[in-house]
């Protein structure tokens, strides 16, 4: 049964890698000052973007991580009640 959730993960993250999608996740002043400085020779602007979603995933990976905390206390509380009933 849990073989069955990481395989399903597994294909998700595979898929989702696979058909990446170029996402802008700047705000359109930041995106216009990012242009103009690579315009004009600079490299300050190349990684902004990709620093920008990087830094995006944090929230994401705690909510998970909180949530996932949660699921195995709760399937713990679970089978300790089934136990007890026993």
């Amino acid at each position: 049964m849990r073989y069955k959730y990481i395989i399903i993960f597994l294909l998700t993250a595979v898929i989702f890698c696979y058909f990446q999608v170029d996402l802008d996740a700047q705000c359109p002043m930041c995106k216009m000052s990012a242009e103009s400085n690579l315009k004009n020779g600079g490299t300050a602007g190349k990684g902004l973007n990709k620093g920008i979603l990087y830094m995006l995933t944090l929230p994401y990976i705690l909510v998970a991580s909180l949530g996932y905390i949660w699921w195995k206390n709760h399937q713990a509380d679970k089978e300790d009640e089934v136990a007890r009933l026993n």
